[in-house]
This record gives structure tokens, C-alpha cells and sequence, in this order.
């Protein structure tokens, strides 16, 4: 005979039908029951080093004691604590204010925002096939406890009155963000919907949390799947030695002893298309990398997004937005679609002309080389190579003895040092989560320890693609103690091969500097809550800091601090660096446009006005032939692994690179008049916008900072899109 196995709950109601007499026995069945249930919470706390609090410096995560089995129990725990916490504010008898209802909501889920960011930030860095089915399955229980907050009527009902008594209430500047931030949130997650509409909005949010991990698990095996294999030394003709040397390395790796690997990594793709002279081979690589995601195979993406695409329409549509775009812009600096177009509209005729004029040189060139065949995307990056040789006398090849990984990363800690007084001292003994990781303890001006810096450089397959900053602790001050934070870059360089130092492009030295520039403003924020330091920012703000670190590294005092080469010890020479600041606007038509292909793909996709799903290439297609794209040009990311948009945050935002560049190009005229270290300049940056984060609206901090909005000129100067004439009008406006 099989025995049902009654909840407490149901033990209860049906002991409470027994005799009176019985009542003794139903209190001392819940009490053993919950005494069993606590102990049970009490080893799953004890056991799982997600739950326990960390001994090692600075509360470092202790990742060597961090097993697979550890994380779903830990996401059960913390997911109810929270689910405990929302529950107990909503229902709190008190009359609602800020610091019982706003405040309390910063700081419940502390829990579990620490075991969401240590899963999901090694699921990007060094993932598993368990580790995905763990995101698979978390997923949609993240997104459905998102809903609970957002939908509970309870819990909007006092944040709604919190926020009508707003002008009654004393608070600083950085709480009456939170406050409207609070307040928005809800009305956006959907608080003001009927009873079917948020069940509606439930199912939507479901699905879009499912298909977005998909997307981004598809892509990663793409990714590693493709390899090319050459096993004839004289396909390699035009190839550097250190790029064949890791290609040998990459082949012993993969079970092709004697023979060398490409694939579509950056590391390996990039110079093969840019040196080797087999026109063939880089085809059937170029090919490689555009086609992911779009193969008809288990790990074809196109279905996936255009599913996507039509529920964030439904979502929008549900929330009382005409599309996604205007959904997310809302919160954005651009605020509307119509003001991106008119951002992305201004730059595109200038920099589709240039880049027709650089493809019109490269189509010289192959003629003149007696070449019989028209210039294609997988040409592109050869003979823009040997353009800049014969242009510039600039040889790719040549800046690389110059910018060893290790040297580059002291040229970036010498410009925070010099522009804020930080410094960096590695420290052996703070636990890692990868031997490739690199760890330094950040110290500011006057010798106080500020917080931890990570760096994790090496290309390896259970790492996505990209380069990014994240952190497992972000500042702040909200439970009565300045938490330091603890940052960590992530790249994709290749790995040393022998005793040889990893040599870097200039564009992947710029990368370095790009990403640092997202790190410090994670170490020198000084914010109150959680929600708000750091690179808490929208998506066309965020990319600022980053861009602007990166002009520090064409300077040429800095360049003689860390451009030396690493076998001679020789300093980059100037009449180099002059070559590469004349090259530099060379090849911005590509660059330019190849990007805003992109962001215009991204804005299509998002500004849809109907839930109809979409043939992707047709679709993508369609869009690139309105905006008159050359043939010899794909955009930077295609539909099939755009995961920026379709698996990362960066939906309808993908123009804010762009949009942040203006930021960043105005700030450099600062920097570029002033003294490129002034003090006062460097202090008020980092006073108005590294350390500030999201406490208020970026632009009112960005005036702070520079005393007017910005203006475009800057940027479309640096690009080399604007004639004398224009240049000297834009100036004059």
C-alpha cells in the first residue's frame, strides 16, 4: 500500500479536524516539523561555501571549495530567503516609508545576489556542461521570482505610496534616485497590469529568460566546434611566427599533432586574415566565423532570436509600448528611437562613403597586383594590412615587440597611478578561479586598501568570447561599513607559447586599457547602495570611462613607460608612434561602419511592430540593403551571434558604444587642453563620474564634470569623418 507524504501545511488541516483533545498532539507534529526543517536549512548553510561566509582576504570567495553540487541547493536557499524577505516588507503593518520599504528592498536578496554572481560569472569564464544545465534550469525561476516582486500588489501598493509623499520626504540626491528608480521599476515589471496581463507577462518573461541561455550556450559550441586545419606549411606563407607557433599549440590541443589550428577565436582569426596570403584558407575561415549561428544545425541561432525579437515585442506591447526599443530606451541617455536614429543617421552617410573609398583603394591594389577578382569581406583585412604598410610604412607586425601583455598592463596601472594616485600590488595568497588568473590588491593615494582587482587574459574554450569587466562585490555602504569591492577584468589573448611573453596588437593593447577603464570605475566607486555603484549606469553611459581610458595609450609619455620591446629593452621609437597616430584614422570607414551595421541590425530587430516571427536572413538581409551596406562588409555582429542583444544585456543598446564615444570624445578635448595628467582635470573626472555611479542622472554629473553638455564634433573629427570646411563649421555651432 503506497502512503501519501503530507506538507506540514496539510498535516495541519487535517489534524485540525481531529478532537479537541487532539490539539496537544497537531502542536508538537508542527514543532517537530519544524525543528526538522530548521536543522536541515542550518547543514545546508554549514555545508555549502555559496552559504558560508568566506575566511579568505578581503572575504574573496573561497572557489577551490566550490563544487557543482554546491549550486543548486544554494540557489534554493537563497531564492526562499528572498522570497522571506519580499514577503515580510509587503506584509509589514507599519505605515510604509523609505527606509521600511525602499531601503529594505535594496538591501533584502543579499543572499542570493552573492550566489548569482559567483555562478554566472564563471559560467562565462570557465563553464561546464553541468554549469549550463544549472543556468537552464535557474533561468526560469530567477525571471519568475523577478515577477513575484514586481507583481505584488502588496509590496507596489506601499513603494507607490512612498513615492506620492516624495516631496514631504527629507533625502539625499543618491535616495531619491533609488526612490524613483524603485518606483519605475515596478511600473515597468508590469505592477499596474490586470490579473490576466500579469499572467501573460509571467509567460513572456519565462520563455525570453529560456531561449536567451539557449542562445548563448548555441553560440559557445559554434564557436569551439570550427577549426581549421592545415597540414601544408606552405598554406601559412604571409603568417607571423608567433601566430604559427600558437597554431601549433592550438593543433596538439585538439588532437592534430604535426599540423596547426585556426578558429574563429580572435586571437587565431584576426591575423589570419589580416597575413596569409592563401586567399582560399581565409575564405573558408572568414566563413566560419560569419556563419555561426546559422548553419541549420542543432546550435542554429535564427529561429531562437526571431523568437525572441517577437516576445520583447509582446512584452512591449503588453507594457503600453509601441516596441522593445521604446520599452528599453526609455531608460536609456537616448531616451527614444527616433533620437538614436538620429545619432546613428548623422555618422553613417560619412563613414559608408569612406568606406567605399578605402574598399575603391583596396580594388587598386588587387589590380595593380594583376589580381582577377573583386574585392571581398574576406580580403578586407589583408589588403587594408598592406594599404597601411605601403601607406604609412606602419607594419601590424612591427608594434607587437612592443607591447607584451605583462608591459601593457603596467602602462594602464601607470596611468591610473598618475592620473589618482592608485596603485597595484599582486598578492599570491587571495584565492583564484582560474591558474590563469592574476590578482592585485588596489591601493589609493595615501597608501588606504581600496579594493580587488582581477585579471584573467588566456583564450580557453569554457570561456565566451569577448573581453569584459564584472565583479564578485561591488562598494558600498548600506549595512554601516564601506564593503570593498572585488573587480575582475576578462579577456581573450592567446596563451604564451615556451618561454616567449604574449605580444599584443595595438588594437588588443587598446582592448586592455578599453577594459581597465570599466574596472576602475568599479574600484574607485564610492557609493551608498548596492544598486547603484560601480557601472550601474545605462547602456549608452556605461561604455564612457571605458573608451576614454583608452586614449591614454596613444600618448607618448605614456607609451615610454610600458612600449618597450621585449627582447631589447628599447622604448618604442617616436618616428613609430608618429606612424601609428598617422594611421590612426586610417581604415574608419570599416571600422565605423562594420560597427553601426550592427547597432542598425540591433535597432531593427528591436523596433518591430509586429509579433510575427521573421526569416533571420531575410530579415537581416533586408536591413543592411535599406542602409545600402557594401557587399565587401559584414556587420560586426550578424543575427546568428549577436549575443550582445539576444543573450546579454545589451538589447536595443548596442548603439550605445557610439553614443558613449561622444562622451568620451568631449571629455578628451578636456584632458587634451589641460594636460592629459592635470589634476584638477583627473580629480574632477573621478569625483563626477567614476565615483558617482548611478546615483543620479549621468547627464546632470557629466555637467558637473565638464561644465556643458557635450558636443559631436569631437567625434566625428577623430573618426575622419568630417572635411576642414565641416570640421571648422561644427566648431563655429
Amino acid at each position: 500500500m503506497n502512503k501519501a507524504i503530507l506538507s506540514p501545511i496539510a498535516l495541519a488541516v487535517m489534524l485540525a479536524a481531529c478532537q479537541p483533545d487532539t490539539n496537544s498532539q497537531v502542536n508538537e507534529a508542527l514543532t517537530q516539523q519544524q525543528k526538522r526543517n530548521q536543522e536541515k536549512t542550518k547543514s545546508v548553510q554549514q555545508n555549502n561555501p555559496l552559504l558560508t561566509e568566506s575566511n579568505a582576504p578581503f572575504g574573496v570567495p573561497q572557489f577551490e571549495k566550490i563544487k557543482i553540487e554546491h549550486y543548486e541547493p544554494a540557489f534554493d536557499f537563497a531564492i526562499a530567503q528572498n522570497k522571506q524577505q519580499i514577503s515580510d516588507i509587503a506584509a509589514n503593518s507599519e505605515i510604509a516609508s523609505f527606509e521600511n520599504t525602499i531601503e529594505a528592498m535594496e538591501k533584502s536578496g543579499q543572499t542570493l545576489s552573492h550566489v548569482t554572481t559567483i555562478f554566472y560569472a564563471l559560467n562565462g569564464t570557465d563553464t561546464t556542461p553541468e554549469m549550463q544545465k544549472i543556468a537552464k534550469k535557474m533561468s526560469p525561476r530567477l525571471s519568475a521570482l523577478n515577477d513575484d516582486i514586481y507583481l505584488n500588489a502588496a509590496l507596489f501598493a506601499r513603494v507607490k505610496a512612498v513615492y506620492e509623499q516624495q516631496e514631504q520626504l527629507t533625502l539625499r540626491a543618491d535616495q531619491k534616485t533609488l526612490l524613483a528608480d524603485s518606483y519605475q521599476s515596478f511600473v515597468r515589471g508590469g505592477a499596474n497590469l490586470n490579473d490576466p496581463d500579469k499572467v501573460k507577462l509571467r509567460d513572456l518573461n519565462g520563455q525570453l529568460s529560456k531561449l536567451s541561455v539557449q542562445f548563448g550556450e548555441n553560440l559557445l559550441a559554434e564557436t569551439n566546434a570550427f577549426e581549421l586545419v592545415i597540414d601544408n606549411k606552405e598554406d601559412l606563407a604571409g603568417l607571423p611566427e608567433d601566430i604559427i607557433a600558437a597554431a601549433a599549440v592550438t593543433a596538439t590541443e585538439r588532437d592534430h599533432d604535426g599540423k596547426w589550428v585556426f578558429t574563429t577565436h580572435r586571437p587565431s582569426k584576426n591575423p589570419f586574415l589580416t597575413y596569409a596570403h592563401n586567399r582560399e584558407l581565409r575564405k573558408a575561415l572568414y566563413e566560419g566565423y560569419i556563419q555561426r549561428g546559422d548553419n541549420d544545425n542543432a546550435n542554429d541561432n535564427k529561429k531562437l532570436a526571431s523568437e525572441i525579437a517577437s516576445l520583447r515585442y509582446q512584452k512591449a506591447q503588453l507594457l503600453g509600448y509601441k516596441t522593445y526599443a521604446d520599452f528599453v530606451l526609455e531608460k536609456a541617455m537616448a531616451k527614444t528611437p527616433e533620437n538614436v536614429y538620429g545619432l546613428l543617421n548623422q555618422v553613417w552617410p560619412a563613414a559608408l562613403a569612406q568606406a567605399k573609398n578605402e574598399a575603391a583603394d583596396m580594388q587598386k591594389m588587387i589590380k595593380a597586383e594583376g589580381g582577377d577578382f573583386t574585392l571581398a569581406g574576406y580580403d578586407w583585412w589583408y589588403y587594408a594590412e598592406k594599404i597601411r604598410k605601403a601607406r604609412y610604412d606602419l607594419d601590424a607586425a612591427q608594434t607587437k615587440p612592443y607591447f607584451s601583455l605583462d608591459a601593457t598592463r603596467e602602462g594602464v596601472f601607470y596611468t591610473a597611478e598618475k592620473l589618482w594616485g592608485v596603485t597595484f600590488q599582486e598578492r599570491q595568497d587571495i584565492p583564484k578561479y582560474h591558474p590563469d588568473v592574476r590578482t592585485f590588491e588596489v591601493f589609493d593615494k595615501g597608501g588606504s586598501s581600496i579594493g580587488i582587482y582581477m585579471a584573467d587574459y588566456y583564450v580557453r574554450e569554457s570561456k565566451r568570447g569577448g573581453a569584459w569587466m564584472n565583479s564578485y562585490r561591488k562598494q558600498q555602504k548600506m549595512f554601516g561599513e564601506n564593503v570593498k569591492p572585488i573587480i575582475f577584468n576578462v579577456l581573450n589573448y592567446p596563451r604564451p607559447v615556451g618561454d616567449a611573453p604574449v605580444l599584443l596588437t595595438f588594437n588588443q593593447a587598446s582592448t586592455l586599457f578599453h577594459e581597465f577603464g570599466h574596472a576602475i570605475q568599479g574600484l574607485l566607486s564610492d557609493g551608498y547602495y548596492q544598486s547603484q555603484t560601480g557601472t550601474s549606469l545605462p547602456r549608452d553611459y556605461v561604455e564612457y570611462p571605458s573608451q576614454v581610458m583608452e586614449n591614454w595609450m596613444m600618448e607618448p609619455e605614456v607609451l615610454a613607460q610600458f612600449a618597450k620591446h621585449y627582447k631589447t629593452g628599447e622604448v618604442i621609437p617616436q618616428a613609430l608612434i608618429e606612424k601609428i597616430q598617422a594611421a590612426g584614422k586610417f581604415n574608419q570607414g570599416f571600422a565605423t561602419t562594420e560597427y553601426m551595421a550592427a547597432a542598425l541590425l540591433d535597432m531593427k530587430w528591436h523596433t518591430l511592430e509586429t509579433a510575427t516571427e521573421q526569416d533571420a536572413d531575410a530579415f537581416e538581409k533586408a536591413a543592411m540593403d535599406e542602409i545600402g551596406l557594401i557587399p565587401q562588409i559584414t556587420p560586426r555582429y550578424r543575427t546568428g551571434y549577436f549575443s550582445h542583444i539576444f543573450s546579454g544585456g545589451y538589447a536595443s543598446g548596442y548603439y550605445g558604444y557610439i553614443w558613449s564615444n561622444i562622451y568620451d570624445a568631449d571629455t578628451w578635448q578636456v584632458f587634451s587642453q589641460n594636460g592629459i595628467f592635470d589634476q584638477d582635470t583627473a580629480n574632477g573626472y573621478r569625483k563626477h563620474v567614476l565615483e558617482t555611479g548611478g546615483t543620479e542622472d549621468p547627464m546632470i554629473m557629466y555637467r558637473r564634470f565638464r561644465g556643458q553638455d557635450p558636443q559631436v564634433w569631437p567625434l566625428l573629427e577623430r573618426r575622419g569623418l568630417l572635411t576642414e570646411e565641416e570640421l571648422k563649421a561644427a566648431k563655429n555651432q
